[in-house]
């Protein structure tokens, strides 16, 4: 049984008591969110995962970090050391993104690394055996990509990426749009291609029936990805997008009378004054399913600071209601993400995370600033630090330059605002 099952019961499940407590919230209160389909858990029924985490309405905000080598640059060691590192600033979950030769070690190795929840997007490891039997992604058969699919579920995955939303019609809407880049998802652009060399349906959304028996046999939370989300601008909120959206929508329906547990993935680039009305669209099309955004980044012309777009995006969209952020890199559009890039990026991100949970009233979410403040005040320096959201970055900022009075740091000196008044008060 799924954790949807067991909420439905109404029993309460280690799982939910233990995200509960992570959340602040009774167990009662989150198996009812699950029940209703407002909330997953990511943890497979495997139980690989030490540190699980619940991701939906009323909670925190999570944030995901993408890893993975791609057809240039697969270093196996250098993808551990960022999930480690991400791991260590305290990301909520890691998807494995690799494609190319090493993409079955590259997973094997992160499931067996990772002390946080893992996803996958199944049509690269189906994509790359094909490759390597057929000589091309485009002769890839169904029977591969479901392979693929019990494969990594067996492996302990925690949730999918699925592509189900692009269907002949979706396409057919693209083809008549006048989108400055018509398609910048992978896995979205992989299906497409295969469906016109075979002529056929998405066998995602063809055979969804069937990745639901598999989602619910392993307690995978199926992520639907957002194969038309905008990567422009221009294109947000478009024709194409809502399309997709609705039957990403009418597939939740489905999902949840499964009692396969389900979240919607989002855009993408998007203006600032379009950021509400998707994450309401979202939720009205898709019964207030968990909401993942990929950003969404508010302007294009950022390169070499999208992880900045992309913090702007995310705090809005989860102030407005988007429960699930996926980091963006400094390294966007441009390259393969460094380890640097990496904890740019997720410190970005988790800036943004928090920052709309305060302002959405999360229980307890400002306490940590408080205790930040006082330790502000109170000029302690070593406190300070240890509450920062990187306190090696700060500290390393703290002990570059000595100041001459150790009670103050380099920018006011004697003039320090919090001394000088300190001493008005006393």
């Amino acid at each position: 049984m799924t954790q949807v099952t067991f909420a439905k019961l109404k029993k309460i499940t280690p799982q939910v008591r233990y995200c509960a407590k992570q959340e602040n919230i009774s167990a009662l209160q989150l198996s009812k969110k699950i029940a209703n389909g407002q909330a997953v858990i990511f943890s497979s029924s495997l139980g690989r995962t030490k540190h699980i985490c619940a991701v939906g309405s009323g909670l925190k905000t999570k944030v995901n970090v993408n890893i993975g080598a791609s057809t240039d640059k697969s270093d196996v060691g250098l993808e551990l050391k960022k999930l480690r590192e991400s791991i260590n600033l305290k990301a909520d979950t890691v998807m494995d993104l690799s494609v190319g030769e090493s993409i079955d070690k590259m997973l094997q190795l992160i499931l067996r690394n990772s002390s946080i929840p893992v996803g996958t997007v199944p049509i690269y490891q189906a994509a790359s055996i094909a490759e390597k039997k057929k000589g091309s992604f485009l002769k890839m058969d169904v029977d591969t990509i479901f392979k693929s699919l019990e494969t990594q579920a067996k492996q302990g995955v925690d949730f999918f990426t699925i592509h189900c939303g692009i269907t002949k019609e979706s396409l057919s809407v693209l083809k008549k749009s006048r989108r400055l880049i018509p398609m910048v998802s992978r896995g979205g652009a992989i299906i497409s291609a295969w469906m016109k060399a075979q002529n056929k349906e998405n066998p995602f959304f063809e055979y969804f029936d069937d990745i639901l028996d598999l989602a619910f046999k392993y307690d995978i939370v199926l992520s639907l990805g957002d194969g038309l989300r905008p990567g422009a601008i221009a294109d947000a909120t478009d024709a194409a997008q809502i399309k997709e959206l609705k039957v990403l929508g009418q597939l939740v329906t489905r999902a949840r009378a499964k009692d396969v547990q389900v979240i919607v993935e989002g855009p993408g680039h998007v203006p600032l004054n379009q950021i509400e009305k998707n994450i309401l669209l979202e939720k009205k099309f898709c019964k207030n399913a968990p909401f993942y955004v990929l950003g969404p980044l508010v302007c294009d012309v950022a390169s070499g600071y999208d992880h900045i777009t992309a913090a702007i995006g995310g705090a809005l969209a989860a102030f407005y209601g988007a429960d699930f952020l996926c980091y963006v890199t400094p390294a966007e559009h441009l390259r393969h993400p460094t380890l640097e890039d990496v904890r740019d990026g997720l410190i970005a991100s988790r800036i943004a995370a928090h920052s709309a949970d305060i302002a959405k009233g999360i229980k307890d979410a400002n306490l940590w600033d408080n205790q930040m403040s006082y330790a502000r005040n109170k000029r302690n320096w070593k406190k300070l630090i240890s509450l920062s959201i990187d306190p090696e970055k700060s500290s390393k900022l703290r002990h570059s330059i000595r100041p001459k009075d150790l009670k103050t740091c380099t920018m006011c000196g004697k003039y320090c605002s919090m001394k000088l008044i300190e001493r008005c008060l006393n």
